[in-house]
């Protein structure tokens, strides 16, 4: 591995680290920077934790390991960037605006940069060589291929009704927003992302390796967002009632950090390479 090539991305990331950190406190200690709602500042302040105490020092552990010449860490340092790019589109298209939107604009789209970056010098490495006949390729891509299929049938059973009838979705209702930031972000990205992944994986690709990581990181990290303001929601006087895609938030954290294990740990280190 030439560690020089990563040289830029590992400045980046950094970079969003310390921004990310920075959004993260003020959003937590400042007390009127959030204009929005009540139930959508739960969701904010859930998203600040969670990348506080688990992005932002997974984040920095993944670089300094990177740099060690660890394949294995580059590939959740991935996605790592995948977590921080998804969870900075809500902020930047779903905050209402505050004195941070100029942070948001800038992570969201350095997150972006240095993901797609670091996806094109990984798609150069000889991952598929690396990684032993015995992965369970079968296994981790069929559930790739579930979580997208939950997220697909239960937001689009939210969508046909208003397409019949005319109904708002209560989640769109609840956040007082115009449209769905959730269903945008999810149509787009995350479920061609998880089916993509599936599909290369089982095919032993190269990309599927680098995404099968990337998708089960990121569903972990922010499967954990997810759960945790879903379970506060739930305890909430104002709100007061459990969300019914928590078992789909609880198979995305749950199943991220096996589905991943089981994939890096029959990863074969090369001697450029550490151990996990």
């Amino acid at each position: 591995m030439n560690r020089q090539l990563y040289k830029t991305e590992q400045i980046f990331s950094i970079v969003i680290a310390v921004l990310a950190t920075i959004a993260s406190l003020g959003g937590l200690g400042l007390k009127n920077l959030y204009r929005d709602n009540a139930f959508v500042k739960a969701a904010w302040f859930t998203n600040d934790m969670i990348t506080l105490a688990v992005a932002v020092p997974l984040l920095i552990i993944a670089v300094i390991q990177s740099k060690r010449g660890s394949l294995k860490w580059m590939l959740i340092w991935v996605g790592l960037l995948g977590y921080m790019f998804y969870n900075l589109g809500f902020y930047l298209l779903g905050a209402a605006f505050n004195l941070f939107f100029l942070i948001y604009t800038f992570l969201f789209s350095l997150s972006g940069f240095t993901m797609l970056k670091l996806l094109w010098n990984l798609s150069n490495e000889p991952l598929a060589q690396q990684f032993s006949e015995r992965v369970p390729v079968k296994t981790i891509s069929l559930y790739l291929l579930l979580m997208p299929l939950m997220l697909f049938i239960a937001e689009l059973s939210m969508i046909i009704p208003f397409i019949t009838s005319g109904k708002i979705p209560e989640t769109i209702i609840a956040t007082g927003h115009p449209t769905s930031v959730v269903f945008a972000l999810d149509f787009s990205i995350i479920i061609p992302a998880f089916t993509t992944a599936a599909v290369l994986l089982w095919q032993r690709k190269a990309w599927g390796y680098i995404l099968a990581t990337m998708m089960p990181v990121k569903g972990f990290t922010y499967g954990l967002v997810l759960s945790i303001g879903t379970a506060f929601l739930a305890y909430d006087k104002a709100y007061g009632k459990w969300d019914p895609l928590m078992p789909l938030y609880a198979a995305l954290t749950l199943g991220g950090l096996p589905g991943c294990w089981f994939l890096l740990k029959t990863y074969k280190s090369n001697p450029e390479s550490k151990a996990i």
